[in-house]
């Protein structure tokens, strides 16, 4: 459920409210918009605190959300995320184009490719340098390697870098040098991921998975903001139907449902 606080609401009630919640052993989670605080109040049986919230000083009502996802609703926050990296601006109306090619295959494809793509006019360079892969016998990435060419390419051009981590245990290597991370498709329900990625300060591109739905979609969205990053990119790349013609189907119907 969500709480939501009067316009004007003082500090000191907010942390009122928030003590009251921890105090039942809730998880609260606070979203301030342009006129009103809302907190969000996670955790189990949590229904039997309203009467309790609802008498508390600045509190305007309390609210249940009934969908399984509940930080990533927009009955939590109404607003738009929106993230900024240095002089770029990801949401907000503007129009963002990421390009690179799919593997950093080499320190030359990958400065070549960045200085070429900033003349036309990316904004932001991709470029795996680690890949999962379909066969155990394909290219996997340079890893490592991959990781300082990708630094190095933002640092002749100055784009920002995304890139995809595969695994908890490579999430701080990866973060050292990428800007934002990208959980891939495969990994969509990767839940030890999507916690380890959680814990981080750094924008998250999230692939929606190729046969998941949009509620699970969200949900592994509500993994990330339930641990601490709300700075998510939700990513439309397709999913996987009876259509052989072409690699994935893309949904469009689900960016204006989402």
């Amino acid at each position: 459920m969500i709480v939501i606080m009067k316009k004007g609401a003082t500090e000191q009630q907010i942390n009122d409210v928030i003590a009251l919640i921890e105090s039942l052993g809730f998880k609260p989670h606070l979203s301030r918009g342009e006129e009103k605080v809302i907190i969000g109040v996670i955790g189990d049986d949590r229904y039997g605190a309203k009467d309790r919230l609802i008498d508390l000083p600045g509190v305007e009502g309390v609210v249940p959300i009934l969908k399984p996802y509940k930080l990533v609703s927009r009955d939590f926050r109404s607003d738009d995320t929106i993230i900024r990296l240095g002089d770029v601006t990801i949401g907000g109306g503007g129009f963002v184009v990421i390009a690179g090619p799919c593997s950093v295959e080499s320190r030359e494809q990958i400065l070549e490719t960045a200085h070429f793509v900033r003349t036309q006019g990316a904004h932001i360079l991709r470029g795996g340098a680690f890949k999962p892969r379909t066969s155990p016998y394909s290219f996997q990435g340079l890893e490592l390697e991959g990781l300082k060419y990708l630094a190095e390419a933002r640092e002749q051009t100055g784009l920002p870098v995304v890139t995809e981590v595969l695994s908890p245990e490579t999430v701080e290597m990866v973060a050292e040098y990428a800007d934002i991370l990208q959980i891939g498709a495969r990994n969509m329900q990767n839940f030890a991921l999507l916690k380890a990625i959680s814990r981080t300060n750094k924008p998250v591109l999230l692939k929606r998975g190729m046969s998941a739905t949009i509620e699970e979609f969200l949900l592994a969205a509500e993994y990330l903001v339930a641990g601490g990053n709300s700075q998510i990119i939700l990513c439309e790349r397709g999913i996987r139907t009876f259509e052989r013609y072409t690699r994935n189907t893309l949904d469009i119907s689900a960016v204006p449902v989402i």
